[in-house]
């Protein structure tokens, strides 16, 4: 066996750079580079290995400089949903808080289902000198370090203690990185001593290696249950979610519902699954969604789920289907997915695979005229709304519809609109009219406060000839705006609209609604409630040396952004635009409902009421437990 001489990193860099995913005729970089921040724990291993790497072979394993652990990972997951799961980015962080600082990332991207391989250094594996700098110390168990809390987090997480372990770890990891059922978080620990030891590595270990995408089929007797399913549905809905895009399977679910008839309705994940204006497209559905995808779930009896996880947000904490005979066909390449509300009709495939297997079962079912009809009805009245919501009011602090308007109407098809967390996720499932598969990334399964400025950076870096439109609300961005730096040293251009209302917008509405009266949500001195505290985000930004365009308050504000985006795009470098809004102004009311509990008893009038609204809508809720689908008619 011919090998060679290396280092544990050395080894590791060379090899997931000749990592390869294979999708039919396509062909791309699994791990597209290495994001860094450098420490005692790794500077010597991986950093090292990956300056070698770069003098040796320039542009094998790009390197790109960080400022947070977790925004590396941020970066990675929006890149990899950029490229439908098919490309991802390496983490290195050093050991102690450098590592424990991707957690947030680590749980981000499993619970998004989207691939990131992190690289957290760990203490030394001999023990020579403990503890070490940074070290956790358990006396009970002197094995566990910081690292072992990735565990519960990571799709795959291993050691290596030996060098000699590096093969089969690295092959493992690359296998759930690279399956659609299982990625999420990937996480190889490199304890510091062991990243610079030597080894001989076999030089098969070096070469390209390709890994092809699984795209399995439906099963034959489930398909036939699921069509049989489908064909006795008198109400039939689609719930399109994130499988749809990262399968490419858009195309197949518009000829499904072009052929049958039946409408679809979005997670927040599926977004773009279909554009906003085809005629059986009803918007978001649940807690966020539109009133018309809302009120065709609410009768539907047959939901087709097609690549969703069947959030809270998508079932409205389960009042959204309140047909009390409805049935779920659930297609999802991951069985856990699949068999979910019970269901009796799970087909465990490729949501590309079984579209197509169930069009082509279904040429001659088309859903009836009255029912068609009050799906145009509807969507014609949300349209409206949306309309309406988009028109600028005149006041000096605009409401935030108006704000995703002006945002709207200065965006281009293939523009890309970012966000994760706050009330403007809500506010865009609601409104955002998405005219492209990949124009709307709004990260809400982990919904994590900073995602967005770092994950637009992963966005652009996937789609360097896109427009990438980070919208973040000062809550958000005071989590992580550091990135903004990483933007400006790469010379990768975001356009960031900063919605500034003093506060937590969504908080202070939910604390409202469950009776605590906005209590802790706006940014004001501890002894003077009534004082704003003199926040200048703009100036923040501008210390980072992007460019700023301020709105300032006043009944030309939404124009004036409209104007500050088309600017924006024509600029070659990051700008940010700050504007003031209203947070007490919301988007339409989509009939869902979101379950938060409010306290039994209180002494406050407010959380009473609350009370008693929280009962009524909870009466509402169904256990979802999979009724049988009704059986065809014997002709």
């Amino acid at each position: 066996m011919t090998t060679r001489r290396m280092t544990v990193a050395q080894a590791l860099i060379e090899f997931l750079a000749r990592q390869w995913t294979v999708d039919g005729a396509h062909r791309e970089r699994t791990i597209a580079g290495t994001f860094g921040i450098f420490g005692h724990g790794n500077v010597a291993g991986i950093g090292q290995a990956l300056k070698q790497l770069d003098v040796e072979q320039p542009g094998l394993m790009p390197y790109h400089q960080a400022r947070n652990e977790q925004a590396m990972v941020h970066q990675s997951v929006g890149y990899a949903r950029m490229r439908r799961r098919l490309g991802t980015f390496a983490s290195a962080a050093s050991v102690g808080p450098g590592a424990a600082n991707m957690l947030t990332g680590a749980a981000l991207a499993t619970t998004n289902r989207l691939p990131a391989l992190l690289l957290p250094s760990d203490t030394f594996a001999t023990r020579v000198a403990d503890p070490v700098l940074q070290q956790l110390e358990l006396p009970h168990d002197i094995g566990v370090t910081v690292n072992d809390a990735f565990r519960p987090l990571s799709r795959f997480f291993d050691r290596v203690q030996r060098p000699e372990q590096l093969w089969s770890i690295a092959l493992g990891a690359m296998r759930v990185l690279t399956d659609p059922a299982e990625t999420g978080a990937v996480t190889i620990a490199l304890p510091e001593d062991v990243q610079a030891e030597a080894v001989e590595v076999p030089l098969e270990f070096l070469e390209d290696r390709e890994w092809h995408l699984r795209r399995p089929l439906p099963e034959r007797d489930a398909l036939a249950r699921a069509l049989a399913a489908i064909r006795s549905a008198t109400q039939p809905l689609i719930v399109a979610g994130g499988g749809v895009l990262y399968s490419g399977a858009e195309e197949s679910l518009r000829r499904f519902v072009e052929t049958t008839g039946i409408p679809v309705a979005t997670t927040q994940a599926g977004g773009g699954s279909l554009p906003w204006d085809h005629p059986q497209y009803l918007g978001g559905v649940g807690a966020t969604g539109s009133r018309a995808a809302n009120e065709i779930a609410a009768t539907a009896d047959v939901v087709i789920g097609v690549g969703t996880r069947y959030s809270d947000f998508t079932t409205a904490s389960r009042t959204v289907f309140q047909n009390p005979d409805v049935a779920f066909v659930n297609v999802n390449v991951s069985s856990f997915d699949a068999y979910k509300h019970g269901t009796r009709l799970p087909l465990v495939a490729d949501a590309r695979e079984a579209l197509d297997a169930l069009g082509d079962g279904l040429e001659l079912f088309r859903i009836v005229r009255e029912y068609g009809e009050r799906i145009a009805r509807l969507k014609r009245e949300w349209d409206g709304a949306v309309d309406d919501a988009f028109e600028p009011s005149g006041l000096s602090l605009p409401g935030q519809p108006e704000l995703i308007g002006a945002v709207q109407s200065a965006s281009e098809p293939r523009d890309v609109v970012v966000q994760a967390a706050g009330s403007l996720p809500g506010d865009l499932h609601k409104l955002w009219r998405v005219r492209d598969a990949l124009g709307y990334h709004v990260e809400y399964a982990f919904s994590c406060m900073g995602y967005e400025i770092a994950g637009g950076l992963g966005v652009r870096r996937a789609a360097p000839d896109r427009d990438v439109i980070v919208m973040v609300g000062d809550g958000s961005y005071l989590m992580l705006h550091t990135e903004l730096l990483t933007a400006v040293a790469e010379g990768l251009k975001i356009i960031v609209v900063l919605i500034q209302n003093h506060g937590y917008a969504s908080i202070g509405h939910l604390s409202e609604t469950v009776g605590s009266e906005r209590f802790g949500t706006q940014y004001r001195y501890r002894d003077d409630d009534a004082r704003r505290l003199p926040v200048d985000l703009a100036a923040n930004a501008r210390s980072y040396g992007v460019d700023v365009i301020e709105i300032p308050p006043g009944p030309d504000a939404v124009s004036e952004l409209r104007r500050a985006v088309t600017r924006a795009k024509a600029a070659t470098t990051t700008t940010l635009i700050h504007v003031e809004s209203d947070p007490t102004i919301y988007a339409p009311d989509g009939g869902g409902w979101w379950d938060v509990p409010v306290a039994e008893v209180s002494e406050l009038a407010t959380t009473r009421a609350a009370r008693v609204d929280y009962d009524r809508s909870r009466a509402r809720q169904r256990p979802l437990l999979g009724r049988p689908a009704q059986p065809e008619q014997e002709e």
